[in-house]
């Protein structure tokens, strides 16, 4: 028992040397997490070039790109950053491009919002602006209580507080409307005074 007594603690201690050792050397090796979120809460899963596709009876509605992605299961969140949204029409074409900085994704009901440079562009040519919008994935519908600005074949629209399609064929403005329209040669319009 004596001998046993002695070995035990050498024992321990050159187990514990070498498990030291072994654990310092792997931690640089290791990928580091990242916390996101204001909670600082880590995410359950990370990736990168993560893609999202939304569809209607096997047709696609809106495809969703970022350079990067984090999940959060217990909230039913993704975050992205760098994003890019295709979105579709009924034949399944695209009809326009949304880009933004960052973005999160309700993984239940799949509503979005973007934030950060937010940018909108139709195929025909039409083009958003905003800091931050909000799409209703069952509604297909883009809304902003920011000050959003709409380009349109020379003409200009920005207002507060918007709605429309992600196609921009049918917006409303709710408040502070400005508008800059042009003439068929080019020139702006000018308001005509009452009475006239």
């Amino acid at each position: 028992m004596r001998f046993r007594h002695r070995i035990l603690p050498r024992a321990a201690v050159v187990l514990a040397a070498a498990l030291a050792a072994f654990a310092g050397a792997g931690c640089n090796d290791l990928p580091k997490a990242s916390v996101t979120g204001s909670s600082g809460e880590m995410p359950d899963q990370e990736v990168t070039d993560f893609v999202l596709t939304e569809t209607d009876a096997g047709r696609p509605q809106w495809t969703l790109y970022a350079k990067w992605a984090a999940t959060y299961t217990a909230k039913n969140l993704v975050i992205a950053r760098d994003i890019r949204v295709d979105f579709f029409d009924e034949q399944g074409k695209r009809t326009s491009e949304l880009n933004a900085r960052e973005g999160e994704i309700q993984q239940l009901t799949r509503d979005m919002t973007a934030r950060g440079d937010v940018v909108l562009t139709t195929t025909e040519g039409t083009r958003m602006t905003t800091e931050e919008l909000h799409f209703g994935n069952r509604e297909q519908l883009i809304t902003s209580d920011r000050l959003v600005r709409v380009e349109r074949a020379g003409d200009t629209l920005e207002g507060i507080g918007f709605q429309g399609d992600p196609e921009l064929k049918h917006f409303e403005f709710r408040s502070r409307v400005n508008a800059t329209v042009k003439g068929k040669s080019g020139e702006l319009l000018e308001p005509k005074p009452e009475g006239q």
